[in-house]
């Protein structure tokens, strides 16, 4: 029978600054599907888009599992573990295309770095993680940076910002994707972190049937663009499995706190992201927000070794 356990994926312990350089890789990739998504989000229903998304990602990897892993069934309870994760993503992914219809990206990208915040409160609570004053402090400051790169430096800006219906179904979601690293942990069973992100995935898959179905007879497939099409790819191969991989992965290093806290990288990926593709250079006042954002980071990663528990730490083989 197929080895599906923790130590069927990695013979041995991943070093932390190799944990740190995936968790880099992760945030550079999904900063890059904000830009993906919204160039193809107005050719399709949300809920369609993210169903075609979770089945394109889901039929690449299946090849993967059965080759590597067998026959591999989930039980019940695993099963629910699983639902509970990609309810998560799923509602997340869902209020934010959702949301895009009604609010600015900008508001978005704001509303979005509350959640490493979010996530070390659920963390505290329910699974009983340590952070510290000077961590907090950190999760502050990785806010604030964010935002400060998000505007550029521009109080004006930030001054007159509204808020609206959009930024309330975003901040509804952005709640659901604070829990997403914690239960990561909390539902982990030292199956192969490959298996768990495939049945995460298929999972959400059922929840997105749920959303989209009655909305699929409405789709004119042949008029969706190459161009979506290759959003999709995108989307399904990087900025799901890859990423949902690697952070699932790297939540049992860094605990969620630490993972979600990469997600202050975000905007600054993005402008360079931008720069990269012929919009011109960001501004040097963002500079202050980089490097507060840097800081804040190398702060709360501080002591991530220290701080798992024994159980919490990958096996060895």
């Amino acid at each position: 029978m197929p080895d599906t356990s923790l130590g069927a994926s990695r013979q041995k312990n991943l070093p932390l600054w190799l944990v740190h350089s995936l968790m880099l890789c992760a945030a550079m990739i999904v900063s890059g599907s904000f830009t993906v998504g919204a160039a193809i989000t107005h050719e399709l229903d949300p809920a369609v888009l993210l169903l075609i998304r979770y089945l394109v990602a889901v039929c690449c990897l299946a090849p993967v599992i059965f080759w590597r892993y067998g026959h591999f069934r989930p039980s019940l309870r695993q099963l629910g573990g699983y639902s509970m994760v990609s309810i998560c993503t799923v509602g997340f992914f869902w209020c934010m295309f959702t949301s895009l219809r009604y609010t600015t990206a900008m508001n978005t990208s704001i509303i979005f770095t509350l959640v490493p915040g979010i996530s070390g409160v659920y963390s505290a609570l329910f699974l009983g993680e340590r952070l510290g004053s000077h961590r907090l402090v950190a999760l502050v400051c990785g806010m604030v940076g964010a935002i400060w790169v998000i505007f550029r430096g521009d109080l004006g800006r930030l001054l007159a910002l509204e808020v609206n219906q959009g930024d309330l179904l975003f901040l509804a979601g952005c709640f659901l994707m604070a829990g997403y690293t914690p239960l990561v942990k909390t539902f982990h069973r030292q199956e192969s972190m490959v298996v768990m992100t495939f049945w995460v995935l298929v999972t959400g898959l059922g929840w997105l049937m749920l959303l989209a179905l009655p909305r699929l007879s409405e789709v004119v497939w042949p008029a969706i663009s190459v161009k979506a099409w290759a959003g999709i790819l995108y989307l399904a191969v990087l900025s799901t499995i890859i990423t949902f991989y690697l952070t699932h992965l790297s939540t049992l290093y860094l605990g969620p706190t630490r993972v979600m806290a990469y997600s202050y990288f975000y905007p600054s990926f993005v402008l360079v992201l931008n720069w990269l593709l012929g919009h011109g250079l960001p501004p040097a006042m963002i500079l202050p927000g980089v490097v507060v954002v840097s800081l804040a980071i190398i702060v709360l990663q501080h002591g991530a070794r220290e701080s798992q528990t024994p159980h919490d730490r990958p096996l060895r083989r």
